[in-house]
């Protein structure tokens, strides 16, 4: 028989999970007042970003301009004052006009401070396995881990998981992938390696600059950069994969320069037709993307300039999941809102990323920038708001968007502005009694007195 705790406490808010979303909405909602418990299945915060090896942050920026604040710019000001990242540094792959390198160690100890001082309860190692709904409100989640199944209540919950878990439990209509057949973005699994020749490498990338479009021919951007990063290697990938020494569903290669001088995380795995909600096809994932990672690893100190002396600090601890289900919320972006720019009333973040789709199906990527890296977007408050339920709000990479939409908000300092407006807005629904009808003027007045960027 299913025994089943009963957690006597109350909180005002609880986070189901501790990515960089769901962290700085547990943070922005203690900081308003709020009592706040954030689970989390790892034994550390910060997501994709601790638990993947992603990185770096792409981007804060819309060419010159940052035109993301807050508390995930406060998270690089902390990394930045130990030494655990160079800060916003110029991406010489031209994809985007600024990255972030950061230690995935010290992101970690960061993110527990900060966690820590805003007096936040922590659950790691934990589970959400279920939850109990009545009309419009969700009364409790089932929590598992070693305490065994434990029954915790809040007034208001924000679902960070990425996967819309919580939302999916209480029926919230939800779709997956691409509209047209739920064909999701292949998933990756990277890899970190030291011992690169920055210095060789560069050079190559100097002498063959035909070999990296991206750049533009614009070398001085390989001399003036503090960290590297590439994407291109076509040729040799292609003679690669003729040869047999791949069998990667991609065409390029792509890697980044971390904190650490000489330390690359290479992002260049690709593992399609896999879901991440189905606990059999991640799993099989799991294994298919270590495979590829060998392969690569292999084939880089076999063919790449730099990689001759190479060697693997980890792979990805988990793999990265690009995205699953999506909520279909009380607003829905779209591709043609990123695109056009369309302002809202409701904004509550701006974003420059590009769409950004990784071919579910095997090679090729589409990526539609806007006309300038100077041009970004605005991200309303709705398409966090869930119809359905007057106390639950989701953030992350599963809000309310479509599948090109999504795949422009799904990055990391997007990310941490829509986790900062959804914690905030909690805070509010605590007093107000409901996250579909919160004062947005309100919410944006204390989103920028608290150090976010939004033009209004």
């Amino acid at each position: 028989m299913l025994n089943i705790i009963e957690h006597g406490k109350v909180y005002d808010l609880i986070v189901a999970g501790g990515g960089i979303s769901g962290t700085i909405s547990a943070l922005s909602a203690a900081r308003n007042g709020a009592k706040v418990l954030i689970v989390e299945k790892n034994g550390y915060l910060g997501g994709a970003l601790t638990a993947c090896g992603v990185g770096p942050m792409m981007t804060f920026h819309a060419g010159e301009k940052q035109v993301i604040l807050g508390i995930g710019e406060e998270i690089v000001q902390n990394l930045k004052a130990r030494g655990y990242s160079p800060g916003h540094v110029r991406d010489t792959t031209n994809y985007i006009s600024y990255l972030t390198p950061f230690s995935t160690e010290g992101m970690k100890i960061i993110l527990d401070e900060m966690i820590t001082e805003a007096k936040c309860d922590v659950l790691y190692h934990s589970f959400i396995a279920g939850v109990d709904f009545e009309n419009e409100e969700v009364k409790s989640i089932y929590i598992c881990n070693k305490d065994g199944l434990t029954s915790y209540k809040a007034k208001i919950f924000i679902d960070a998981t990425g996967d819309a878990d919580i939302a999916n439990y209480c029926k919230v209509p939800c779709k997956l992938g691409r509209e047209s057949d739920s064909a999701m973005q292949p998933m990756t699994m990277n890899m970190k390696l030291y011992d690169v020749d920055s210095k060789e490498l560069r050079n190559y990338a100097r002498e063959n600059s035909e070999k990296f479009p991206r750049l533009n021919k614009d070398i001085s951007l390989l001399d003036s950069a503090q960290t590297l990063s590439f994407i291109g290697f076509d040729e040799e990938f292609k003679e690669g994969k003729r040869k047999g020494e791949l069998s990667i569903p991609r065409e390029d290669i792509l890697f980044f320069e971390t904190s650490v001088p000489g330390e690359f995380i290479i992002n260049t795995t690709r593992i399609i037709e896999h879901s991440g909600v189905d606990a059999k096809s991640i799993s099989e994932a799991e294994f298919i993307g270590r495979k590829q990672c060998e392969e690569l690893y292999n084939f880089l100190v076999r063919r790449i300039p730099g990689f001759k002396n190479a060697k693997v600090v980890i792979t990805g601890p988990s793999i990265g999941v690009r995205g699953s289900r999506q909520i279909c919320g009380k607003y829905t972006l779209t591709a043609e809102d990123v695109l056009d720019r369309k302002r809202f009333e409701n904004v509550i973040a701006h974003s420059a990323y590009p769409i950004d789709i990784h071919n579910p199906k095997g090679e090729g990527t589409m990526s539609v920038h806007a006309k300038s890296f100077d041009d970004y977007y605005s991200i309303p408050y709705d398409i966090m708001v869930v119809n359905e339920f007057k106390n639950l709000l989701v953030t992350g990479r599963c809000v309310s968007a479509t599948f090109e939409a999504q795949a422009a908000i799904r990055t990391t300092p997007t990310l941490t502005a829509l986790g900062q407006a959804a914690g905030v807005a909690a805070a509010l629904a605590v007093k107000y009694g409901d996250t579909r009808n919160i004062d947005i003027k309100e919410l944006q007045s204390l989103l920028i007195k608290q150090g976010s960027y939004i033009e209004i």
